[in-house]
């Protein structure tokens, strides 16, 4: 496979259970297929240290702001760019097609001292979620709670209006 960033050979490199494809004496960048970022996140993560340390070439720059094709799908496939968590220190590239996830020398490091375990890093979620829409969802539930309570008054205006035998499908014959 070819570096997307930096245009070198990828290398594979075992690490832990997982084998995973860096850009060793390039641009340091590290490839993981379709759920293997899970498997490095933490710090707790043995597998995960031996990422930390990849050697690059220092003379070497890229340049983070170019699209980046997917090193596995082909150069038609563009990756996607986006925020790993919700402390958005990190964006990284995945590809839509295979799932695969790019990471930039050093943010896998950034990544592993983000958050110290999934349950941190969903609770942080929950919290920004929390701030940004729990009033507007409060507003939301009340305007919904209103129009509930107008509903169920026509409803029961109905009721004594036409009882339940002449309303449609609970009578023998009729109008209705």
């Amino acid at each position: 496979m070819t570096c997307p960033a930096c245009g070198r050979e990828l290398e594979t490199m075992t690490a832990g259970p997982i084998a995973v494809e860096v850009c060793a004496h390039g641009c340091a960048g590290i490839w993981l297929d379709h759920f293997e970022l899970e498997k490095v996140d933490e710090q707790s993560e043995a597998a995960g240290a031996a990422l930390l340390e990849i050697p690059g070439d220092p003379s070497l720059t890229v340049d983070a702001s170019q699209p980046r094709s997917c090193p596995k799908c082909g150069p038609e496939t563009l990756m996607l760019r986006h925020f790993e968590s919700v402390a958005r220190k990190v964006s990284v590239d995945e590809c839509p097609r295979c799932g695969g996830i790019w990471l930039d020398a050093g943010e896998l490091n950034v990544i592993r001292n983000e958050f110290p375990s999934a349950e941190a890093r969903h609770e942080a979620a929950k919290k920004m979620f929390s701030e940004m829409f729990d009033a507007q969802l409060a507003a939301e539930h009340a305007q919904t709670e209103a129009e509930l309570a107008r509903s169920q008054r026509v409803a029961h205006a109905f009721r004594f209006i036409c009882p339940s035998t002449y309303l449609p499908g609970k009578q023998s014959g009729g109008a209705f």
